[in-house]
């Protein structure tokens, strides 16, 4: 009887003991189910905010990109309206030789 006594608390330990382990494991898979829920819940924040700071970013690139066009606009402006007076001068200056003794130079030594 002693021993039946003590086969039957063996087990009813064990059968605790596993009883324990499981509720130990679901609670452990549990926790790891919500850590990943809000791993997943934190990193869709951060992607929101990093486009959104990319964004405007990109509207910093687009206005730089439409300033430099407006003063690229002007440049050509400017260079399609002084072409010809330019050339002009450039031309004159190039073919228009006038022979001249530079006021150093020294004729008799």
């Amino acid at each position: 009887m002693h021993f039946n006594a003590f086969s039957f608390s063996f087990r009813l330990v064990c059968s605790l003991e596993t009883g324990k382990n499981r509720r130990l494991k679901q609670a452990k898979e549990e926790a790891q189910a919500e850590i990943e829920q809000y791993r997943l819940q934190r990193e869709k924040e951060f992607k929101a905010k990093e486009a959104a700071a990319l964004g405007s970013h990109g509207s910093c690139t687009t206005e730089v990109e439409k300033e430099t066009q407006e003063k690229m606009s002007v440049i050509q402006q400017n260079f399609q309206k002084n072409r010809e007076v330019v050339l002009s001068q450039l031309l004159s200056l190039v073919c228009d030789i006038k022979p001249e003794i530079h006021v150093n130079y020294r004729i008799n030594g």
